[in-house]
């Protein structure tokens, strides 16, 4: 007597799977990055929000790990067409960092360790949208997908959640990072398929 009733025969993954247009499903974590990779000491680590009006808040690897975390589960939609689904994080939401930060800013540009940029609303990183990471899956967030710590925006292209991130410069006007000064998409909704300027 088989333990599955007669005529059950489960969902197809593929059914129970919607993926943004364009995109195909990896299990694995593919590692793309624009330069070679930071090795960041801990002690050598800070992250800074700088306001548009010049105003530097400042985080030590030590303060960062003092704040609430949480543990987000997310899909990841790369530009290159990859998604990975339920990929499960632990972090600081970035509503705690700016909590005390007074700012009438409408943009934010990323900054990481290595000189790599990219663009986002400000708007796009609170409201429970967006984490500092520095585990996934349990474990210390290997260099190679961003560690000691990246940004988590899941809900746009993979490439606007910088690795090795370390600051968050705030703006009145938006400003193009790294691969949107090379005509990738200012926004980049993966829904939208918004890969390239003009998209």
């Amino acid at each position: 007597m088989g333990i599955v009733s007669p005529g059950f025969q489960g969902k197809p993954r593929s059914a129970a799977v919607t993926l943004p247009p364009g995109q195909y499903l990896t299990e694995d974590f593919p590692v793309l990055s624009a330069g070679p990779t930071p090795r960041i000491q801990l002690d050598q680590w800070e992250f800074v929000i700088t306001t548009e009006a010049g105003v530097k808040h400042r985080w030590s690897w030590a303060e960062l790990l003092e704040l609430p975390s949480e543990t987000p589960t997310v899909d990841l939609h790369c530009v290159t067409k990859w998604s990975k689904l339920g990929t499960t994080w632990r972090g600081v939401a970035l509503d705690s960092l700016f909590e005390q930060v007074d700012t009438a800013a409408d943009f934010a540009l990323a900054h990481s360790y290595g000189g790599y940029t990219t663009n986002l609303p400000l708007e796009d990183l609170l409201d429970g949208q967006a984490w500092l990471v520095y585990e996934y899956e349990g474990e210390e967030l290997g260099a190679e997908h961003g560690g000691p710590v990246r940004l988590l925006v899941p809900h746009l292209y993979l490439w606007k959640s910088a690795k090795w991130v370390n600051g968050i410069q705030l703006l009145v006007q938006d400003e193009p990072g790294f691969w949107e000064s090379a005509g990738y998409h200012d926004y980049g909704d993966p829904w939208r398929e918004q890969r390239y300027q003009g998209d």
